[in-house]
């Protein structure tokens, strides 16, 4: 414990999705009181229609070079899995500037520095949620990337080389056509070559975040949804959460944001001013004759596919975007344009569980993980594609810095007023 500080009594955290929970769940464990407030429901943002992929083999900065080369590529093809507004707003335009800066190997050999310790720690938070009685497994899910050319093998190698590079231990094996066919007979003759990485896991995601919600209220922490903060103040060393309608209002000794692509709405006015944009993804779940094993990505179409209740999960897109506007039904139809010359046994006219959620990026690519510049005020989102990853563990060192006032190094990179 930092000399002077005092351990919060009460911490209200607004958002319940993974990143939120995880925080309000560790938090307990430290004895504290813990009140989560959410705007609709339960894991109903980016917690809810991923793929549930647990990779920290591939949790990056998502700014880089060859992101920057495909990024202009793709934003003249209207079928595209990169999608941008045709009028930017300033924020976006403002998000977008950021985050070209930052596509240069310097930036990104800085940024997965910061990643490194995170990754190397991520699956060990789950099971310490598993066995603290969080009723949700994780499955062994190795991940296998299923490629058309060598060219396209060769540049997830890279990718993955890269990680290997900053001296994150990684374990790989490559597979000829034939190997990949008997491992994934459901892949159409157009994928010729894989990289299979070994040692990742899985998850249901609806299902884990709503056990995580049932044993953060099995600990006494009270959940309350249909909560939409609109502001958060310091009045009198308590924090204070205001709503749009007024109608819920309370105060905490200390409180957390992890309100996913609103984040900026509620932390710009503490110190929190990183950009952050709704990199909004789609998914949807179809029948197949012979669901997939475990999870695929296909690099060179930019979708992956998960086993999900009996099915395949597909989710695909970069789409930034508002995260409350519409829906594009386009984008249902690239996605199955793409999954369909990469599947096979598949029964597209059975595809259920539209969704689209926005996926907080940040312009730098690093996570915003911290104290904000307001006493008491804490952050926890701009994890982009890797929340379900990191999350738990995101959640576990914010916890560990609110009780005992001390910063764990793995955050120092993080702070969310850099």
């Amino acid at each position: 414990m930092t000399a002077g500080h005092r351990a919060p009594r009460r911490v209200g955290v607004v958002g319940a999705g993974m990143n939120g929970l995880a925080c309000a769940w560790f938090l307990q464990q430290a004895g504290v009181d813990v009140t989560v407030v959410e705007r609709t429901d339960v894991a109903a943002g980016a917690s809810w229609g991923n793929a549930g992929l647990l990779t920290p083999a591939l949790s990056v900065p998502l700014p880089e070079p060859s992101v920057l080369r495909y990024g202009v590529r793709a934003l003249a093809d209207p079928r595209s899995p990169v999608s941008v507004p045709v009028r930017a707003d300033r924020d976006l335009a403002r998000f977008l500037t950021r985050f070209v800066a930052h596509c240069t190997g310097g930036r990104w050999r800085r940024g997965m520095a910061a990643y490194r310790p995170l990754n190397e720690q991520a699956l060990e938070a789950f099971d310490e949620l598993a066995r603290g009685g969080v009723a949700a497994p994780t499955r062994v899910a190795p991940f296998t990337a299923a490629c058309r050319t060598e060219r396209e093998a060769e540049h997830f190698a890279a990718e993955i080389g890269r990680v290997v590079g900053a001296g994150q231990a990684v374990d790989v094996e490559l597979l000829t056509a034939s190997e990949l066919r008997d491992q994934l007979p459901m892949l159409a003759p157009s994928m010729r070559m894989g990289v299979r990485v070994l040692g990742q896991r899985a998850i249901d995601p609806p299902a884990y975040v709503a056990a995580l919600a049932d044993s953060v209220r099995a600990c006494g922490g009270k959940i309350v949804t249909g909560v939409d903060v609109a502001g958060v103040r310091r009045d009198g060393g308590k924090i204070s959460l205001a709503t749009r309608d007024g109608q819920y209002a309370e105060q905490f000794d200390a409180a957390v944001l992890a309100s996913g692509a609103w984040l900026p709405e509620l932390g710009a006015a503490h110190g929190v001013r990183t950009p952050v944009h709704g990199g909004r993804g789609y998914s949807f779940t179809v029948d197949a004759e012979h669901p997939i094993p475990e999870p695929v990505d296909f690099p060179g179409l930019r979708l992956a596919c998960a086993p999900y209740r009996g099915g395949v999960r597909v989710t695909g897109i970069m789409e930034f975007q508002r995260p409350d506007a519409a829906a594009d039904e386009r984008k249902f139809a690239t996605i199955r344009e793409s999954a369909a010359a990469a599947l096979t046994t598949v029964d597209w006219s059975s595809a259920r569980d539209h969704w689209v959620g926005a996926r907080p990026v940040t312009s730098d690519g690093l996570p915003l993980i911290g104290a904000t510049a307001t006493p008491g005020l804490h952050v926890t989102g701009g994890h982009g594609m890797w929340g379900m990853t990191l999350g738990p563990l995101s959640g576990k060192l914010l916890a560990e810095l609110i009780v005992t006032g001390r910063t764990p190094r793995e955050l120092l990179p993080l702070d969310p007023c850099r």
